[in-house]
């Protein structure tokens, strides 16, 4: 499961990345907003980190507002979430092969719907490389 959510700044891209989902036959819940009406961004980004944190082995999320930072660091608040700023698809790439990403946050005024798609498709389809990188997120979380 895919969970998604944005704030005004972020809410064509989401848009658009649910009908991206859809056409490629992805489960997602939309956890708002629901409009380009003003916001406070961290009422969805929380909703999808908690959704994301309840069901850490099966679901992934993806958080879209103006810079992509306040999404970011809201979610990076809750316990076993990495969540990764996102700017193109290299960055996602790394995001979960170096950093087990689990949710990543998008720069909605910032990139493309066409960069957004590719961002979306590396994320899903990248995989963690353990090892090395694995024993470096033990170090952030028992801190």
């Amino acid at each position: 499961m895919i969970y998604i959510g944005s704030d005004h700044g972020g809410y064509l891209i989401k848009e658009h990345i649910k009908t991206y989902l859809t056409i490629n036959k992805i489960d997602f819940e939309d956890c708002g907003t629901n409009s380009e009406l003003s916001v406070d961004y961290p009422e969805f980004a929380h909703k999808v980190a908690n959704s994301v944190s309840g069901d850490l082995n099966n679901s992934l999320g993806i958080l879209v507002c103006g810079s992509g930072n306040g999404v970011n660091i809201t979610a990076n608040k809750h316990k076993n979430i990495r969540c990764a700023l996102c700017w193109n698809s290299e960055i996602a790439a790394l995001a979960k092969q170096h950093n087990n990403a689990n949710i990543i946050a998008l720069p909605g005024r910032y990139i493309s719907t066409l960069e957004a798609e590719k961002i979306i498709h590396t994320f899903l389809n990248s995989t963690f490389e353990a090892g090395r990188h694995q024993n470096r997120i033990n170090l952030i979380e028992n801190e």
